[in-house]
């Protein structure tokens, strides 16, 4: 098996933020294409669920992860929900790939990873967020592996 896996983003209300809406577009086809697909993120899974199903994505195929908050999260919650997969097609934003491959690679979660385009309106606040938080994801992996 070898499923598509969404990574949350804002949510204003039940509407995916555009940063999400680019994410959820660019899975589409590839939801359409796979066996099974997992949206995940706390308070924006049902969100994920109900664009990509008003979208023409196949309710049954899409599982929702509610309660992750974090990259690493995402990914452990929704092998754990689909723990044969062989390997997970990740989608998330461009400016997020690095992370997540990092984070995927720290978890041992087999992954290939595929980047929305960042909405031009979004992309300078989303790059300064991810000059944050890459770092501190690196940091978290380095601590989590010197501590075994």
């Amino acid at each position: 098996m070898n499923p598509v896996l969404v990574l949350g983003a804002k949510v204003h209300g039940d509407r995916p933020s555009r940063v999400l809406a680019a994410r959820l577009r660019h899975a589409l086809p590839l939801i359409d294409a796979a066996d099974a697909a997992v949206v995940s993120g706390a308070g924006e899974a049902e969100a994920m669920h109900h664009w990509l199903v008003t979208h023409g994505a196949d309710a049954a195929k899409v599982l929702v992860e509610p309660d992750a908050t974090s990259t690493n999260e995402n990914l452990e919650n929704a092998h754990a929900l689909l723990p044969d997969t062989r390997e997970w097609t990740v989608v998330t934003s461009d400016f997020h790939v690095l992370r997540t491959r990092i984070w995927a690679w720290h978890l041992g979660i087999p992954v290939k990873v595929v980047g929305a385009r960042t909405p031009a309106q979004s992309w300078l606040k989303m790059f300064l967020r991810e000059c944050v938080a890459l770092p501190h994801s690196v940091l978290r992996v380095l601590w989590r592996k010197l501590r075994g």
